[in-house]
């Protein structure tokens, strides 16, 4: 089972954003897919979302998929993992 890392955002924070923990987590995918900081599996994990339904969020935004052949090895590593859980 791969690390993770738990942070803290303060409970105000999320109130004044009017954000929920899920929303959060999702902006952040967002973000840091868009600047290309995740490939779109690692996001789409990020965001606890199927890749399909990660990408309807992105298209919604008009956010376009920067693929290649090393996201595309990466999800079916990511797809053979969530298969054999």
């Amino acid at each position: 089972m791969p690390a993770t890392l738990n942070f803290e955002i303060p409970a105000d924070a999320l109130e004044s954003a009017r954000m929920s923990v899920d929303e959060a987590r999702l902006e952040l995918a967002i973000a840091l897919f868009s600047r290309g900081r995740l490939s779109l599996g690692k996001a789409a994990e990020l965001a606890a979302l199927p890749v399909g339904q990660f990408q309807l969020h992105l298209g919604a935004r008009g956010i376009g998929a920067h693929y290649d052949a090393a996201n595309a090895r990466e999800d079916v590593a990511i797809l053979a993992q969530s298969r054999s859980a």
